[in-house]
Parts: structure tokens; C-alpha cells; sequence
């Protein structure tokens, strides 16, 4: 699975409050809500990305 980056990102206090109601309406958490709307917004600016690879849940495969 491709690692993800981890980065403290600073903003103001009402729009994280604006972005988790967002988040809360759409069954996401904050960071997930935060992910997509950077997609989006760089969608909107024509550039292109590789969809998200999906994340694997349950038990690693045993070896």
C-alpha cells in the first residue's frame, strides 16, 4: 500500500469547525474531508491526478 504524508497544518479555527460540519454531513472524518477537497480543488484547475487507491481494511493476508 502506498504511504500516505504526514504534515501539522495550520488554519483558523472556523473554517476546521466549517470543514469537520462538512465532514460530519458526509459520514467522513476531517482529514478525509480535507483530502478531498484539495482534489477537487485541483481538478477545478485542470490538473490531473491518480484516483485514490482504496484503503485495505480488515486482517493483513497472512505469509
Amino acid at each position: 500500500m502506498a504511504k500516505r504524508k504526514a504534515f501539522p497544518l495550520r488554519i483558523d479555527p472556523a473554517l476546521f469547525a466549517a470543514i469537520e460540519r462538512l465532514a460530519a454531513a458526509e459520514l467522513r472524518s476531517a482529514n478525509a474531508e480535507v483530502e478531498i477537497l484539495l482534489r477537487e480543488a485541483l481538478k477545478a484547475r485542470g490538473i490531473k491526478l491518480d484516483p485514490p487507491k482504496p484503503v485495505r481494511r480488515g486482517r493483513p493476508p497472512k505469509e
